[in-house]
């Protein structure tokens, strides 16, 4: 059987076929930037997946509206990262300082411990303002990876999280800057080209690419839901020099 197609059925087929094209590029470029989905993690192309133990879900109180741009949405699922083989977790246990020495609630040493629970009596609550807590390692290392968590039983966003590491207790000399978030330059460390994100209970992975220091400091400078800084557990990857 033939079909026989006039040039009116041909010209009415060739518009639908374009403005459906066009509908479907409309809705693409304006779907809302704080849905973006969480971008894919870097890493080595080839070794080993880093593996974590994640907390249980806990959300308490009312979120306050996250009101920032390009906001990374949470994950509903752990990130992947491949690291070097040979890469240890290095942070376990090791000592932690602050430039706030009298934390508002917590002791410092929670950071290190392993616990990534949420409430009362497992994280520590920092002055507001631009705040930073330091990792020693004890030993210059290189480093793979860093696997943060903040603050997750609330919907929540931090400011200006950068992370940075060094020889240098100091911070004063060979300084390397792995992640950093602060859009704006708020907290004059330098812009950063990482977007806001939304804290979870997976925390965030920040690739180190292989980084060198015996000290790493991680900054923030309040959140979206009050102006104080939390750790609830910062987790340091790589390998000893």
């Amino acid at each position: 059987m033939k079909i026989k197609l006039t040039i009116s059925t041909i010209f009415a087929l060739s518009t639908f076929a374009f403005f459906s094209c066009e509908k479907k590029a409309e809705t693409a470029s304006t779907a809302p930037e704080s849905a973006t989905a969480a971008p894919a993690t870097a890493g080595a192309t080839t070794g080993m997946p880093l593996k974590t133990e994640f907390p249980p879900e806990l959300i308490e109180g009312t979120p306050k509206p996250m009101n920032l741009p390009n906001l990374v949405a949470a994950p509903t699922k752990p990130p992947e990262f491949l690291a070097a083989e040979g890469t240890a977790l290095l942070s376990k246990g090791k000592k932690v300082t602050s430039s706030d020495e009298n934390p508002i609630i917590g002791d410092l040493t929670l950071i290190t411990d392993g616990d990534k629970d949420a409430g009362e009596g497992y994280f520590v609550e920092l002055l507001d303002g631009t705040q930073w807590i330091q990792i020693d390692l004890e030993k210059s290392s290189a480093l793979s990876a860093l696997w943060l968590w903040h603050f997750h039983s609330q919907k929540r966003a931090y400011h200006d999280v950068i992370i940075q590491v060094s020889d240098d207790s100091e911070f004063k000399t060979g300084v390397t800057t792995v992640y950093n978030n602060d859009y704006d330059e708020s907290s004059k460390l330098g812009k950063g080209s990482h977007n806001p994100y939304a804290e979870s209970r997976f925390g965030i992975v920040a690739d180190a690419k292989g980084a060198k220091g015996r000290y790493v400091r991680l900054y923030s400078k309040g959140n979206t839901s009050n102006d104080m800084n939390h750790y609830i557990e910062v987790e340091v990857y790589g390998k000893e020099l």
